[in-house]
């Protein structure tokens, strides 16, 4: 995957289609599309995705898409007290199938005790995307997405499966987000949570990282403003390589821990930039903006305090930032943690960066599961 994996692949998390991004290509495929998500059973099959439909679904911003959908998938059944229900909110490049990592009869998430409900974010190509959306709604045009609305969407998604009550939520970096942005938006309805490489605000030089990403891109003549008819190579290249700069750690880098996959680090960006060439870049960029503006002191009743948010937080917060991760560094968290008053703080101690949250790395993801059995028992 694009920014969290140590095995880069081209980003399943986005569109395929580079051209056009707009949504005047193949509209037979499209509505087929929307057929099925309306046929498809109210109920899925443990390990398959499914679509559900949200109908028309209004944003934080006011802007409204009709036929939303949300991708999901469940393993495991709700108990009799529904009371065994644990979320797993997607990051951004994860799709729904991303946290398997967790889920198994060996991991921390065996679905003989749980009911595991992994959904996808707007903007992920399987959810409502800028990629899957007709006009004028499709491409560039595609409403301005805050975490709080990935939070109600999958909220949605639960409620149609019987779950009214959440034994965790747990989120891996924008997942991470929305396990903070859970116990924020609905303290009554989550016992605990837990936040692998991700915080509870982007701070300002995560907003700046980002946008400097976001104008490599954009600044492509080819882009036209979302609109582009061919791909924008150039942007492409440094778009890429702005991610392959901070997705790892700089030891990661001097210790050439990318070997034997890649023989230098000339062969990593080049394979990070190949992955983006057929993503679709619209779902990448709103999938960023996104990133960029989440607080959770912009919930009402905080009054933009962070502290503030942070403090009111009451349920249990397993809080495993990554070591080495340069998205969310460890002085974000550590500033965090100040104010959250049930937090376990258990650092991953990886080389990995940022991917040591995402299960590529098996010693990261075995400390992972290891931590989480513990906090949930």
């Amino acid at each position: 995957m694009w920014a969290y994996q140590p095995v880069v692949k081209v980003p399943a998390a986005f569109g395929r289609r580079c051209i056009p991004p707009s949504g005047v290509a193949m509209p037979s495929i499209r509505l087929l599309a929307i057929v099925l998500l309306f046929a498809a059973p109210a109920r899925a099959q443990d390990g398959t995705v499914q679509q559900f439909a949200l109908g028309r679904f209004t944003f934080e911003s006011g802007a409204s898409i009709d036929n939303a959908h949300v991708a999901y998938v469940t393993w495991g059944k709700l108990n009799a007290a529904k009371d065994n229900a644990v979320l797993l909110p997607s990051w951004y490049g994860g799709r729904a199938l991303s946290y398997q990592f967790l889920v198994g009869g060996d991991r921390a998430l065996d679905p003989a005790k749980y009911f595991i409900v992994a959904t996808e974010m707007f903007g992920s190509g399987g959810s409502s995307s800028p990629s899957n959306t007709p006009a004028p709604n499709d491409g560039p045009r595609f409403p301005r997405v805050a975490i709080r609305d990935d939070v109600e969407a999958s909220r949605q998604v639960l409620r149609s499966l019987g779950v009214q009550r959440l034994r965790a939520v747990i989120g891996f970096s924008m997942g991470a987000q929305q396990a903070f942005q859970w116990a924020a938006s609905h303290p009554t309805e989550v016992d605990a949570i837990v936040a692998l490489c991700g915080t509870a605000k982007t701070y300002g030089h995560g907003r700046v990282r980002l946008e400097s990403a976001i104008s490599a891109l954009t600044a492509d003549p080819r882009w036209k403003g979302g609109d582009y008819s061919e791909p924008p190579v150039d942007g492409i290249k440094a778009w890429g390589q702005h991610w392959a700069a901070w997705v790892y750690s700089q030891e990661w880098w001097r210790q050439e821990m990318y070997k034997p996959r890649w023989a230098n680090a000339d062969e990593v960006m080049a394979d990070r930039v190949r992955g983006w060439m057929t993503a679709n870049l619209n779902d990448a960029i709103q999938l960023a903006r996104t990133w960029q503006d989440h607080d959770i002191a912009k919930t009402a009743g905080f009054d933009g305090n962070i502290e503030h948010a942070l403090a009111a937080i009451r349920v249990p917060v397993l809080y495993m930032p990554g070591a080495t991760d340069l998205y969310f560094p460890m002085s974000d968290a550590e500033y965090e943690r100040k104010f959250l008053t049930r937090a376990t703080f258990v650092p991953i101690p990886s080389l990995w960066g940022h991917t040591a949250g995402g299960g590529g790395n098996p010693t990261d993801a075995a400390f992972i599961n290891k931590q989480i059995a513990a906090f949930l028992k």
